[in-house]
C-alpha cells in the first residue's frame, strides 16, 4: 500500500473551500438583506416616498392658506362664498345652474 500525501489533497481541498466561501460573502453581498439589491430597493422607495412627501407638504400649504383666507382677522369673501355654496348647497336666486 501506498502513503497518501496529505499536501496533495488538503491544498486542492482549501483552495475549494476558500472559492466556496468567498463565492458565499459575494452572493450575500448582492443579494442579500443588506446587499446590493437591497440597496436599490430602499433607494426607489426613498424616492416614491420623497415625492409623496412633496405631494403632502403641497397640500398642507394649500389647507393653511385656505386657514388663513378664512381668518376672522383676514377674511376672503370670495373663498367664504365659495365654502358656503359647496357645504350647504346654496344658489342664489338670480343665478342658473348647468349640469
Amino acid at each position: 500500500m501506498g502513503r497518501w500525501d496529505w499536501g496533495q489533497i488538503l491544498t486542492p481541498a482549501l483552495y475549494f473551500l476558500l472559492f466556496g466561501v468567498g463565492l458565499t460573502f459575494a452572493h450575500t453581498g448582492l443579494q442579500g438583506d443588506r446587499g446590493l439589491a437591497a440597496l436599490r430597493k430602499a433607494e426607489a422607495l426613498e424616492a416614491k416616498l420623497l415625492t409623496e412627501l412633496d405631494l403632502l407638504k403641497d397640500q398642507r400649504r394649500d389647507a393653511r392658506n385656505k386657514v388663513h383666507r378664512l381668518d376672522e382677522s383676514f377674511l376672503d369673501l370670495d373663498l367664504l362664498d365659495e365654502r358656503a355654496r359647496a357645504v350647504l348647497g346654496y344658489i342664489g336666486p338670480n343665478e342658473i345652474v348647468l349640469p
